[in-house]
């Protein structure tokens, strides 16, 4: 009887335990560009060469007069037939038969975004992710080149364009040797704390170039402008009224000259110009700030643009492939105005740099060019107190040796 009633016990736990109901585990809620992914039928591509916005609609299911439609009510704020091949976009559907896409989100870059609203009420709106700055100090020395010494330590190559941006008037980074050493103070941005979205602004950097410092300060002396510039620790600009060359050269394979045997005319005449040899597509930059006054084309110059600095200095940059400023265009010193080609009478991919001093053409090497906007004297205690604890912080950092 015992044996019985155990049994009998021990059933009824079984049967208890196999009809206890279990939680069900509920779903991870995904958000993205301010959207609950879960509410869509979600489609993640990006842009193809030979991919327009109609094409990308009609292939999910966007009939053409929807899509005019659309173009005609968002054209003056986002011209959709300007996406760029190789750009992320998602389109958000409707969860139901039909898949009616609702909206379209293109990723101008890695922060900023534009939303597309596809459905009746057709609207679009810009706008960016969250992002966080992080402060950071690094430490590097030259082995080969400056690329290879921020690959060694797992750095963005940005920091070479940010270096040699700085630099770019008192060292030649062509000419770097072993041992040299940099530091630098700077900050980055992140995207949702955690994707590296780039450099943020650098505070402060030391370069040890041949055993020498070359101390570099952010610091705003331009209230004007309200762009910043750097400065040494002598309060002496680093910055060059105009750059040493208007694009990151192979070699000079044509120094300005009053008398040259022409390569493809066959005659001897003056050259007057500067003649940089660079891959196809290398990008030119202008030399400093100003206003284009002419972009166009010429059967001797072939693609080219003129740049008018102030009512002294001109420069002009012929022979390229694909100009990318018009007329009228204000440009600033290092904005790219064009690529590197071999239009007009070249033999070979190069630009062609002129430069005119008061009107009669110069050879920009034997210029005694002016230097940027220098600290005035009374800003100079406020900017030796500014970059006080920048010089301590850069002081205290260790150079790297290799």
């Amino acid at each position: 009887m015992m044996m019985l009633a155990f049994t009998a016990c021990k059933n009824d736990e079984k049967e208890q335990a196999v009809t206890t109901p279990k939680k069900e585990k509920l779903p991870s809620v995904e958000k993205e560009y301010g959207f609950i992914l879960n509410n869509y039928d979600v489609v993640r591509d990006t842009i193809k060469k030979g991919d327009f916005f109609g094409s990308i609609m009609d292939k999910n299911g966007v009939q053409p007069g929807k899509v005019y439609e659309i173009v005609e009510k968002v054209k003056d704020s986002f011209n959709p037939a300007r996406i760029t091949a190789g750009k992320k976009y998602m389109i958000l559907r409707a969860k139901d038969s039909a898949k009616t896409p609702k909206f379209f989100i293109y990723e101008n870059n890695k922060i900023d975004y534009t939303v597309l609203a596809l459905d009746d009420s057709i609207y679009v709106a810009s706008r960016k992710r969250p992002v966080t700055i992080k402060k950071r100090e690094i430490s590097g020395v030259v082995t080969s080149s400056l690329s290879e010494a921020m690959q060694e330590q797992g750095l963005s190559n940005l920091l070479v364009y940010e270096l040699s941006n700085i630099y770019q008037w008192s060292i030649d980074f062509f000419k770097l040797q072993k041992g040299d050493q940099f530091k630098m103070v700077y900050h980055e941005k992140y995207i949702d704390d955690t994707i590296f979205a780039g450099i943020e602004k650098v505070d402060a950097a030391v370069f040890k170039h041949s055993g020498k410092p070359f101390y570099a300060f952010r610091y705003m002396a331009d209230t004007v402008t309200k762009k910043p510039s750097f400065y040494d620790d002598e309060a002496k600009a680093l910055q060059s009224f105009f750059l040493k060359a208007p694009l990151n050269y192979t070699r000079i394979s044509s120094r300005y000259t009053k008398r040259r045997f022409h390569p493809v005319q066959k005659r001897w005449k003056a050259h007057l110009g500067t003649d940089y040899a660079a891959p196809t597509g290398t990008p030119i930059m202008s030399t400093a700030n100003g206003t284009v006054i002419a972009s166009s084309y010429t059967s001797g110059n072939g693609n080219y643009v003129k740049v008018r600095h102030n009512s002294k200095y001109t420069t002009q940059y012929l022979h390229m492939s694909k100009r990318a400023v018009k007329k009228g265009e204000y440009v600033r010193q290092g904005q790219v105005i064009g690529y590197v080609g071999s239009t007009g009478l070249a033999t070979g991919p190069h630009v062609c740099y002129r430069f005119w001093v008061n009107g009669v053409q110069r050879d920009p090497y034997r210029q005694d060019l002016p230097s940027a906007k220098k600290i005035e004297d009374s800003l100079k205690d406020e900017y030796f107190a500014h970059i006080k604890p920048l010089k301590e912080e850069l002081d205290e950092i260790p150079y790297k040796h290799f």
